[in-house]
C-alpha cells in the first residue's frame, strides 16, 4: 500500500485504504465506476487500482457468478474492469504461497545445477589437473578447434601468459589480441611475447607490436624463434605439431609437469632476446667499453658469482656491483644473467 513520509504520502495511503475499504463494501464492482462516484482522480486511481491489485487485495472477477459448464466451456469472461475485494488475511496467505512456489523452483534450480557440477567435476576433471600430478596431450588438427582452445585458456589466466611467433598476427587476429591483453593486464595477468626480428620491416607488423606495448604487454625480438608456443600460468602450453608445417595442426599439453619444461624453454629465449624500443645495437654498442667492464661481463656471462668477478678483478664487491648496475642499465637489461648474455649476442666480448 503507498505510504509515505510526509503529508502527501499520508493522504495518498488514507485515500487507498479509503479505496479498498468502498470496494470491500461493495463485494464485486466496476473500478471505474466507483471512481467516478468517488470523485477520485482517474490517474491516481488507475495507479491505486494496480496498487491494489499488486498486493492481492482486488482480482478481476464477472459481476454475475458462473456455472460449471459456463467455465468449462469458456463461456464465462470476467468484465473488462470488474473486480472483487479480497480479506487480507487471504491475500496475505496467497503472497506466501506464491514466495514458497518461487523459492522451491529455485531449490530445484539450484539441485539440478549442483547435480551437473558433479557430473562435471566427477566424470570429465582428471584429479591431476588439480594437484599438478598429471599430464595430458591431446593433438588439434581442426583450425576452429585450435581457436577455440586458445579462446578457452586466456579466459581462464590468472597469473602469466607467454608467447612465442615466427611471425606477425594477421591484422583480425591481432586486433582481438589487443583486446584480451587490456582486458587480462586489467586482472593482473603478465604478458609476455617473443616475436622474430625480421617482423619489425612491416609497417602493420610495428604499429601492432607499439599498440600491444602500450597496453602493458612485454615485447622482446629475437634472430631466431624455434616455433610458435603459448603458455598459460604453467598449467597450459600449445605448440605447433610440426614446426615448419602450421597446417599439421597444434599440440594442446596440460599439467605443469610437462608445461615446466617449455616454460624453461621460453625462459632461454627470452633472456637471449631484445627487448622491442631498445636502443642498443651491435654496430654501435661495446666499443666504449673498458677491459675491466668487458672482463667483468664475460665473467657475469658465465654466471660468477659478484665476489668472485671481484676477487679476479682485484677490485671490491661495491665496485663491481655499482659497475654491472650501471651497465644493466646501459643495455636495458633487467637482470645480471641477461646482461650478460645480451652482451655476449651483441658481439661485445669477442
Amino acid at each position: 500500500m503507498a505510504t509515505g513520509d510526509g503529508r502527501d504520502g499520508i493522504q495518498s495511503a488514507d485515500k487507498v485504504l479509503a479505496l479498498y475499504q468502498e470496494l470491500r463494501l461493495r463485494g464485486v464492482s466496476h473500478l471505474n465506476d466507483v471512481f467516478r462516484e468517488l470523485g477520485l482522480d482517474p490517474e491516481e486511481s488507475e495507479q491505486w487500482g494496480a496498487e491494489l491489485a499488486a498486493l492481492g487485495l482486488i482480482v478481476p472477477t464477472g459481476s454475475t457468478h458462473a456455472t460449471r459448464a459456463d467455465l468449462q466451456s469458456d463461456a464465462w469472461q470476467p468484465g473488462p474492469d470488474a473486480v472483487a475485494a479480497v480479506d487480507p488475511e487471504i491475500a496475505l496467505l496467497r503472497m506466501l504461497q506464491r514466495e514458497r512456489e518461487r523459492l522451491r523452483e529455485h531449490l530445484d534450480e539450484s539441485d539440478r545445477t549442483y547435480s551437473a557440477l558433479e557430473t562435471l567435476a566427477g566424470r570429465f576433471l582428471r584429479a591431476g589437473s588439480l594437484n599438478g600430478s598429471e599430464v595430458e596431450v591431446e593433438i588439434l588438427e581442426d583450425y576452429g578447434r585450435i581457436q577455440q582452445v586458445l579462446e578457452d585458456i586466456t579466459d581462464v589466466i590468472r597469473h602469466d601468459l607467454t608467447s612465442m611467433h615466427v611471425t606477425a598476427l594477421v591484422r583480425e587476429v591481432a586486433d582481438r589480441v589487443l583486446s584480451r591483453d587490456r582486458r587480462q593486464i586489467d586482472n593482473g595477468v603478465r604478458i609476455r611475447a617473443i616475436y622474430h626480428q625480421r617482423i619489425t620491416t612491416s609497417p602493420e607488423a610495428v604499429e601492432m607490436l607499439r599498440r600491444r606495448v602500450e597496453a602493458g604487454v612485454e615485447i622482446r625480438l629475437s634472430p631466431a624463434v624455434p616455433m610458435n608456443m603459448i603458455i598459460a600460468d604453467q598449467q597450459f602450453a600449445v605448440l605447433p605439431v610440426h614446426p615448419d608445417d602450421r597446417a599439421a595442426g597444434a599440440i594442446l599439453a596440460r599439467g605443469p609437469a610437462l608445461v615446466r619444461s617449455y616454460l624453461a624453454l621460453y625462459e632461454h629465449c627470452w633472456h637471449a632476446a631484445t627487448p622491442y624500443g631498445d636502443d642498443v645495437a651491435p654496430e654501435l654498442g661495446g666499443d666504449g667499453l673498458t677491459e675491466q667492464q668487458r672482463a667483468a661481463l664475460k665473467m657475469l656471462a658465465s654466471g660468477m658469482k659478484d665476489e668472485k668477478v671481484a676477487r679476479n678483478l682485484g677490485v671490491s664487491l661495491r665496485t663491481v656491483s655499482r659497475m654491472l648496475s650501471e651497465l644493466m642499465q646501459e643495455m636495458g637489461a633487467s637482470s645480471r644473467f641477461e646482461a650478460g648474455v645480451r652482451a655476449q649476442r651483441l658481439g661485445w666480448l669477442d
